[in-house]
């Protein structure tokens, strides 16, 4: 059940977190102050972190398809979820786009995990294993990309106000 790319796949989820977390580390001071920055940075942390747990799941017994859809659909609802609760509003159109497809795409992994015969009910003949690995990768470079906005699209004025006067406020 494609092992080898779970394997590779899942080292790099973690490794994408690990260098989100050091970017987030790097803007701390000025993302702390915005609740919206919070959630976005979040956001962009299970873009990595839900992926790659997918993929370790997958490995624990890659010969076992029951294991597969509920490790799938249990993540994949979970970051429905989570996503729906940390969302915010988008600085710009092309990061609603994103907000946007990441809940809708994990919500076709999850219905497919549980579902798997819809994608032969569709018309397609690539087995729902490679459907969900496929599905996986364009989260990931959602992710990617939305990180690399984050980076270049400047606070809102309230939340620069905030950063600049250091409040620490949660949120």
């Amino acid at each position: 059940m494609l092992a080898a790319f779970y394997t590779a796949f899942s080292a790099l989820c973690f490794t994408l977190l690990g260098l989100w977390l050091v970017v987030v580390q790097s803007r701390l001071s000025e993302w702390q102050a915005s609740p919206a920055q919070r959630r976005r940075s979040y956001g962009v942390a299970l873009h990595f972190s839900l992926p790659g747990m997918m993929g370790l799941l997958a490995l624990i017994d890659s010969d076992s398809k029951a294991l597969w859809r509920t490790a799938f659909a249990v993540v994949a609802i979970g970051g429905v979820v989570v996503l729906f609760a940390v969302r915010g509003p988008a600085p710009d159109r092309l990061s609603m786009a994103a907000f946007i497809a990441a809940p809708v795409l994990y919500l076709l992994v999850g219905v497919i995990a549980v579902f798997p015969h819809v994608v032969s009910g569709i018309g397609v003949t690539v087995a729902a294993e490679r459907v969900e690995a496929f599905l996986l990768s364009v989260l990931v470079f959602l992710g990617v990309n939305v990180a690399w906005l984050m980076l270049f699209v400047p606070l809102a004025p309230a939340d620069a106000v905030r950063a600049s006067r250091g409040s620490g406020s949660s949120g």
